[in-house]
């Protein structure tokens, strides 16, 4: 499975935007993440991101406003057994003003510190968006497979 992240930094501000998952999640109930979702058959990746972006908090970014900043391979989730790929992207111009825009699936959405970032964060989306504010390089992590 393949699935986009997506970080929306307001570097003038110091902030991101977050979302809380829904308590009734299969996967990471009741944690912060960033904006994420499924890609579709036939579609661009990019576009997922911006779809994915747009369907949870009705903000608007344009395809090519969006860069890759981290890969993360992880082992299973309730919803792939087998696996999937998660490509986290960052923008940095975007239109609108977020909004919790599927409460059915999560509790909130919000504008967040970048100094002061939740604890109960998805992990492995909390390692991406620290290596990113950091100023890192894109990386390729693994996550869930043991010792590779």
């Amino acid at each position: 499975m393949l699935v986009v992240s997506v970080i929306v930094h307001d570097r003038a501000n110091g902030r991101v935007v977050l979302l809380r998952r829904g308590d009734d999640r299969p996967f990471a109930p009741g944690l912060w993440s960033l904006p994420s979702g499924k890609g579709a058959p036939g579609e661009p990746i990019t576009h997922t991101a911006v779809r994915e972006l747009r369907e949870e908090t009705g903000l608007e970014v344009e395809p090519q406003a969006l860069r890759l900043t981290h890969v993360t391979h992880s082992a299973e989730s309730p919803e792939a057994p087998e696996g999937f790929v998660v490509l986290v992207f960052a923008a940095q111009e975007w239109g609108g003003d977020p909004v919790n825009a599927e409460p059915d699936k999560h509790s909130a959405v919000a504008w967040c510190d970048t100094d002061d970032l939740p604890t109960d964060f998805v992990p492995s989306t909390r390692y991406a968006l620290q290596r990113y504010l950091a100023g890192e390089r894109p990386e390729v992590a693994v996550d869930g497979w043991g010792d590779a």
